[in-house]
């Protein structure tokens, strides 16, 4: 008899305890969300998961952001969990519509029963499903379906706010060109911790990434270049012109258009670069008139310096072709800014070439620095006409700049500083801070970078605001980026380690 009650018992714990919430009592310390919201409080009680939860939604961008966890769960646990367009009694997630929230700004409030997301818009829908993801044990990240797991998050209440309206990153795809499953990739990476702006460097001097239909020679000569790829970056052969050219690789205007769609789908802005009046021998060697020179130059297999094969700032072709080629990416890009680079450009062509001579004389300026800026300025009213805002890198600021452009800061913090003073937008991108090519630890343990060292410490101490700012300096500051080099890297998996986890 004793025997009997005691299996009744045992029975009876594993039928009710199969029913039962978990019971898990969570502490502060549980809690990994990053960035780190604004203001956090944990209450009692905690939220589970289950096959039967579902999404309240009431339009497609509330739905569009539960779509983000549904996935998860359906590769990690194999669950395929609805979204409703009627409020049930328990066991879901809420989004509300609140005008009282700031710009890509949420709230999210975890109780036992149900879980409310409130914001203004797609991006704190968005990011309020980001840090659920984060909230959940990790197995939520698997690319497999994960047994025995309980999903279960602690009750909390939290309140965030992006500080700057510019998180970035740039990728650079021109020195090594990767697929766009992997930009997509990264662009989910971005979305996850909360970061709107995927910088697409498309366009350098070893190699031109993207489909223009009007100049098919971009690709069909620029993507290319001798293959080198067993020798260091600075250790390598110029090429000659017969020799062929086997690597490299573009992203047609179809692939363009779903990474944009794509990006979008995840709350991020993808800027394109198309990098003028230097950093373009990729463009001369399709088209050598671009040149003051004229000359025939083969796509370089690595590192060029000084870079003097530019495009002419003389010859009204030159703009003509550039405001061609800035309609076709335009019309791909529907972002705000569109980045021209203007970095690093070596003008002795410029000084000699007698259609840049004449320019000069045409327009009373002094100097070739004064060139480039009619050269960025004239560039910059079309791009305006447009609808759009240039930005490019600090070297824009020599000679003066068009008062609408926006300044990239990269040689520390003098050109933002510069540019914030004169009215311009800047966003902060020093190399000390903010350059993924460096080394992240000891050069005797890492993979080869560029030089530098950034640690994951110093990064983490960057702030966009430079403490000698005025008030409305730090106003024109629109935020941060990261940038990641490519020249010293040729895989995907080298790229991922040189970006997380700074």
């Amino acid at each position: 008899m004793k025997l009997k009650v005691v299996l009744v018992f045992a029975l009876s714990v594993i039928f009710f305890g199969c029913n039962t919430k978990e019971t898990k009592v969570f502490a502060e310390s549980d809690i990994h969300v990053i960035p780190k919201p604004e203001n956090l409080k944990l209450k009692e009680g905690n939220f589970q998961f289950n096959q039967n939860t579902v999404f309240y939604v009431a339009d497609d961008a509330q739905s569009a952001a539960a779509q983000i966890l549904i996935d998860r769960f359906k590769v990690a646990q194999g669950w395929d969990l609805k979204t409703v367009d009627t409020e049930p009694k328990s066991n879901y997630i809420q989004f509300k519509t609140s005008e009282n929230i700031e710009e890509e700004g949420y709230k999210l409030m975890v109780d036992n029963d149900v879980i409310t997301i409130e914001s203004n818009d797609f991006n704190g829908f968005l990011y309020g499903i980001q840090t659920l993801r984060q909230l959940l044990p990790p197995a939520i990240e698997s690319q497999t379906k994960i047994a025995d797991t309980h999903w279960v998050i602690p009750n909390v209440e939290i309140a965030d706010k992006p500080r700057f309206e510019w998180r970035g990153l740039m990728m650079d795809v021109s020195r090594h060109f990767f697929q766009k499953e992997y930009i997509k990739k990264t662009i989910d990476r971005l979305a996850y911790h909360k970061m709107n702006t995927f910088h697409f460097h498309l366009i350098d001097d070893q190699g031109w990434r993207i489909e223009i239909k009007k100049y098919p020679k971009l690709t069909e000569v620029g993507a290319w270049r001798v293959d080198q790829e067993d020798k260091p970056w600075d250790g390598r052969y110029t090429p000659e012109l017969d020799e062929k050219a086997t690597y490299g690789g573009f992203y047609t205007q179809e692939d363009i258009k779903e990474i944009v769609a794509y990006a979008e789908s995840r709350g991020v802005t993808v800027v394109p670069e198309i990098e003028m009046p230097a950093h373009v021998t990729s463009a001369i060697a399709s088209y050598p008139e671009l040149s003051c020179l004229e000359k025939p130059v083969p796509v370089p297999s690595g590192g060029l310096w000084p870079i003097t094969d530019i495009y002419c700032a003389g010859k009204d072709s030159t703009f003509e072709f550039l405001e061609d080629v800035l309609t076709e990416v335009m019309a791909l890009f529907p972002s705000k800014y569109i980045h021209v680079g203007g970095d690093e450009a070596t003008k002795t062509n410029w000084e000699k070439c007698p259609h840049c001579k004449k320019r000069m004389k045409d327009e009373q300026l002094k100097s070739v620095e004064e060139l480039q800026s009619y050269f960025i300025k004239r560039m910059e009213r079309f791009i305006s006409s447009k609808g759009r805002v240039l930005i490019g890198w600090d070297e824009i600021l020599e000679g003066g700049l068009a008062p609408g452009a926006a300044v990239m800061s990269w040689r520390g913090v003098k050109g933002g500083l510069e540019a914030s003073e004169q009215g311009h937008d800047v966003v902060m991108t020093p190399g000390t801070h903010c350059y993924f090519d460096h080394y992240q630890g000891p050069m005797d343990t890492e993979p080869l970078a560029w030089g530098g060292h950034t640690p994951v410490s110093k990064v983490y101490q960057f702030d966009p605001i430079v403490d000698s700012m005025s008030e409305e300096q730090a106003k024109h500051v629109l935020g941060g980026q990261a940038n990641l080099w490519a020249e010293h890297i040729t895989t995907e998996s080298h790229s991922e380690y040189m970006i997380f986890p700074r």
